[in-house]
C-alpha cells in the first residue's frame, strides 16, 4: 500500500536566503562582525523543531526560556529541570494548541506564567523603526530575545499564521534571521526586514487582531518554588469565577464580624474541586538514577522548597486556616477532600512521572502504582528529608518501573489525619498549607467588600504581601500573576491586555 507523505519543502527564494547558502554565510560573517548576532549563539544552543504541527509558539517560547536560563523548577524528564512545549500549558490546554494552534496573546500569557519578562508589541500599535530598534537591541545582546508573530504567505512559504525567534541583524541590508522552528519544512533564513514586518502587519483570522512581536528576558526574582495554579482540569474556569467575583460578594454580608467570620465564609463556599486549581508541586525521577541518595543539588531544591512550607506556616493567616479547617464541622467535608496520606499522594505523583518519562503526558492510558514505600534519612544537617518509592506498571500490566518522589516536609503537625511514617515525624504540605497559599495569593481587591473597616483591616495585614520574608514573598507574588493571568483568560481579555499582571 502507498503511504503519502511530505519531506521539507523548497524554501522559496528570493525573498528568503537560506541560512547555509553562500550568500547567508556571507550575510552571517558580516552582520558578527558588526555585532549584531550576540543573540543567536544562546538561541543556537537551544534551537528545537516544534514537536507538533502546530505547536510553533510553544516550541519558539521553550528555545527562549531555556536561552534564558529561567529554571521552570520542576522537572522534565528524569533528572532534568528543561522547559519543553508539553510544560508550556497554563494558559490554553495542549490539545486545544495541537488542534488549532494558539494566539498572540496567549503565548506572551504563558511566558508571563513561565516566570519571564515580556513586553509585547502589536503591529497596529507599533512602527517598524520601533520594530528594527527593538530587532537591534536583542541582536546585540544575549539578555533579550524577539519571537516574530507572522503570515507565511508574505515570503511565498506555504502555510499561515507562525511563530519563530529572530537570531540575528543585517544592519546594511536590512534583514533578519528567522530561525525557523519548523525545521522540517523550512531551515534556517535570513528575510528583508521591511517585508517581515509586512508579515506580521497581518490579521490572525482567529482573533481578529494584528500579529506582532515580543521582547522576552529573565525577571531578576525566581518562579514559584512550591505551589502553582493550574488550568488543566476544566474546573479552573468555575473555580477563578467564584474566587474573583463571587466571593467578595460573599464578604458583603453583614454577617461577617470578624475574621473567624471572613475565613469560615470563605472556606464554607469554596467549590469541592478547588484542589484541582492549586497544588503543591513534587520532584520525580527514576529509581536507578541516583540509587539511596539525594545529589546536593537536590538536597538544595528540597531545602528551599522546606523553607517556603515553613515560612507559609509561621504567618499569622495559616493559624487563623488551621485553627478553622480542622475544628469546624462546616469545614470538615472540605478537609476530607483536600487532605489524603501521604502514600496515596505519592501514589498519584510516581504514577504522573512514569507517564512523563514515557513522554506520554496528558494520555488517558495512565500507568497506576502498584506499591509505595515511604523513606526517611538525614539529609541536610539534621533535617530528614523524605522520598516516596513507587513501583509503577503500565495500563497494560507490563513495563514496570521505580519512580522516587522527592517530598517537602515540615516538622510542624499540618493535618489531623496524616501520620509519620517508618518511624518519619515529618509532614508534607497539607490542606490548610495550600490553602493559606491560596488566599495569600488573592489579589488585594478581593477584600475590599468587607463592610465592617475594623475587620477589613485585620484581614488586609494578614494577607498583605508586603509584611512576608522575602522568599515567601516571590513566591506569592508569582502566585498573584499567575492568578491574574488565569483571570485573563476566563474573561478572554488575553488578547487585550498584554502586560505583565499587576501586583
Amino acid at each position: 500500500m502507498a503511504m503519502a507523505g511530505l519531506y521539507r519543502r523548497v524554501l522559496p527564494s528570493p525573498p528568503a536566503i537560506d541560512f547555509a547558502s553562500n550568500e547567508g554565510k556571507q550575510l552571517f560573517l558580516e552582520a558578527i562582525q558588526n555585532g549584531t548576532m550576540e543573540g543567536f549563539f544562546k538561541l543556537i544552543s537551544y534551537f528545537q523543531t516544534q514537536s507538533e504541527p502546530a505547536y510553533c509558539g510553544l516550541a519558539s517560547l521553550s528555545m527562549v526560556l531555556n536561552a534564558l536560563s529561567i529554571d521552570p523548577g520542576r522537572k522534565w524528564k528524569g533528572p532534568w529541570r528543561w522547559f519543553d512545549e508539553s510544560m508550556l500549558d497554563c494558559c490554553e490546554p495542549l490539545e486545544k494548541v495541537k488542534a488549532k494552534g494558539i494566539s498572540f496573546g496567549k503565548v506572551v500569557c504563558l511566558a508571563h506564567c513561565a516566570g519571564a519578562k515580556v513586553e509585547a508589541f502589536r503591529s497596529n500599535l507599533s512602527t517598524i523603526d520601533d520594530f528594527r530598534k527593538h530587532v537591534m537591541a536583542c541582536t546585540t545582546s544575549d539578555d533579550c530575545h524577539l519571537i516574530s508573530s507572522y503570515h507565511r504567505g508574505l515570503f511565498k512559504q506555504t502555510g499561515s499564521g507562525h511563530f519563530s525567534p529572530i537570531g540575528g541583524y543585517h544592519a546594511e541590508k536590512d534583514m533578519a534571521l528567522i530561525l525557523d522552528v519548523a525545521r522540517f519544512k523550512y531551515p534556517p533564513h535570513w528575510v528583508p526586514v521591511p517585508l517581515l514586518w509586512e508579515a506580521m502587519n497581518t490579521i490572525d483570522e482567529a482573533t481578529g487582531l494584528h500579529r506582532g512581536f515580543m521582547l522576552v528576558s529573565k525577571l531578576h526574582r525566581a518562579p514559584a518554588l512550591l505551589y502553582t495554579l493550574s488550568c488543566k482540569h476544566e474546573s479552573w474556569v468555575s473555580i477563578s469565577k467564584h474566587l474573583m467575583d463571587d466571593l467578595p460578594v460573599f464578604l458583603s454580608s453583614e454577617n461577617v464580624k470578624d475574621v473567624k467570620d471572613v475565613l469560615s465564609t470563605l472556606l464554607s463556599n469554596l467549590p469541592p474541586n478547588f484542589a484541582d486549581f492549586i497544588k503543591w508541586v513534587a520532584e520525580v525521577r527514576r529509581q536507578e538514577e541516583n540509587g539511596q541518595k539525594l545529589s546536593e543539588e537536590e538536597k538544595g531544591r528540597l531545602a528551599i522548597k522546606e523553607e517556603v512550607l515553613k515560612q507559609v506556616q509561621d504567618t499569622p493567616l495559616y493559624k487563623h486556616v488551621t485553627s478553622i479547617l480542622f475544628s469546624e464541622d462546616s469545614v470538615c467535608q472540605l478537609k476530607a477532600e483536600t487532605e489524603s496520606s501521604l502514600t496515596n499522594v505519592a501514589a498519584s505523583i510516581c504514577c504522573q512521572g512514569a507517564d512523563i518519562f514515557a513522554g506520554r503526558s496528558g494520555l488517558s492510558d495512565r500507568f497506576c502504582c502498584r506499591q509505595t514505600c515511604v523513606r526517611c534519612y538525614r539529609a541536610t544537617g539534621n533535617n530528614p528529608a523524605t522520598v516516596v518509592s513507587g513501583t509503577v506498571v503500565n495500563g497494560n500490566g507490563n513495563g514496570e518501573q521505580g519512580v522516587d518522589v522527592l517530598v517537602p516536609t515540615s516538622q510542624a503537625k499540618t493535618s489531623c489525619c496524616s501520620s509519620g511514617q517508618n518511624g518519619c515525624s515529618p509532614m508534607h504540605p497539607g490542606s490548610n498549607d495550600v490553602l493559606t497559599a491560596l488566599l495569600l495569593a488573592l489579589p488585594p481587591q478581593t477584600w475590599s467588600h468587607i463592610k465592617d473597616m475594623k475587620v477589613l483591616q485585620e484581614i488586609e495585614n494578614l494577607v498583605s504581601a508586603e509584611n512576608l520574608p522575602p522568599l515567601l514573598q516571590e513566591e506569592i507574588l508569582h502566585l498573584r500573576g499567575q492568578f491574574l493571568l488565569l483571570k485573563r483568560c476566563k474573561d478572554n481579555k488575553v488578547e487585550e491586555d498584554l502586560a505583565a499582571p499587576p501586583f
